[in-house]
């Protein structure tokens, strides 16, 4: 194995030593975050943060004691204080409020960039040489904020969207053409709320192209319900938001910087120059690993998927500009 690698004997995979790993936020998101993470074994402690007293502390001792059962090695503490977090590998930030129906992501702008720049300097105060994975809402501009506080190189500070906006895609598609997600492969880029750019071209179901199954008017009706997946949850919850397909999506990016997998998976990264894009926080594929987005991949979009992430990037950079008052 890899140096600072060793296998256990245990289910599940390799597990680095003296992987730590931070999680802020004790709700439904981070909570779940936690709890997938420390299932999967490969962090050696997961530290999870929040204001309520006690709150963190009862769900990691509850999830410990599900060790034996579920087969994992992994230490949880539950904290009110960051000084748990020092020196972490990793800092997962889902802290701020949900959405409530009738809300939009950029309603939470003001309260949510307070908490996150808040949250953003407790961390690096003692983990400067974190990779940050940031949830908060408004997801991009959050992710720029988080970035500007933390004075961090950009490839250390991405967001997580595009794996759960890709994830919802493909749920519906496979729906609808009565095959299973595994069989889907999809993408979907640019804003994680109205400029969202699903991408049908690079859209597959058991190796058919997407054109070939459904009409122009079935896929922009595909197109849609991704845009609307999370808001529709939220109507449906009336209180809350979803938190089990995004917790799965932040895990899945904590893993693959855990185990330097290189997978290429969408997230919110800073790009400058691909996609004749510059100076803004986007969603884009990318190759992740032990350095954080280690590598933007330019995909070769149709002329109307490419003009629409460059509306997404315009529309996406005028928010993140007006958030830098909250460094």
């Amino acid at each position: 194995f890899p140096s600072g690698f060793v296998k256990l004997e245990t289910k599940h995979a390799t597990i680095r030593r003296n992987m730590k790993i931070t999680v802020v936020g004790a709700g439904f998101y981070g909570s779940t975050t936690v709890q997938r993470i420390a299932e999967a074994n490969y962090a050696d402690q997961v530290v999870m943060v929040d204001i309520l007293e006690g709150k963190p502390q009862g769900l990691a001792l509850d999830m410990m004691q599900a060790r034996s059962i579920e087969d994992f090695d992994t230490r949880i503490v539950g904290s009110n204080s960051y000084d748990e977090t020092a020196n972490s590998d990793i800092c997962v930030i889902t802290a701020g409020l949900p959405r409530k129906p009738g809300m939009s992501r950029m309603d939470l702008l003001e309260v949510n960039a307070k908490i996150v720049s808040e949250v953003t300097k407790s961390l690096v105060s003692v983990s400067p040489n974190a990779i940050l994975v940031i949830v908060s809402n408004p997801l991009d501009e959050m992710t720029a904020l988080a970035a500007k506080v933390s004075g961090f190189p950009p490839e250390r500070v991405m967001g997580q969207a595009g794996m759960l906006d890709t994830a919802r895609f493909k749920h519906f598609v496979a729906e609808k053409a009565g095959a299973r997600p595994q069989d889907v492969v999809a993408l979907t880029l640019g804003s994680h709320g109205e400029t969202m750019v699903p991408v049908p071209s690079q859209v597959t179901v058991q190796g058919k192209p997407l054109s070939e199954i459904f009409s122009a008017e079935e896929i922009e009706e595909l197109v849609q319900k991704t845009r609307d997946g999370g808001a529709e949850i939220v109507g449906l919850l009336k209180t809350g938001s979803a938190y089990y397909a995004p917790s799965s999506a932040a895990a899945h990016m904590v893993k693959a910087i855990a185990t330097d997998s290189k997978e290429q998976m969408p997230v919110c990264a800073s790009v400058n120059g691909e996609y004749g894009i510059n100076d803004v926080y986007l969603g884009v594929p990318a190759l992740i690993g032990a350095k954080g987005v280690e590598k933007i991949v330019e995909l070769d979009l149709s002329a109307d998927e490419k003009e629409a992430l460059v509306q997404a990037a315009d529309a996406v950079r005028a928010k993140q500009t007006d958030v830098m008052q909250f460094v």
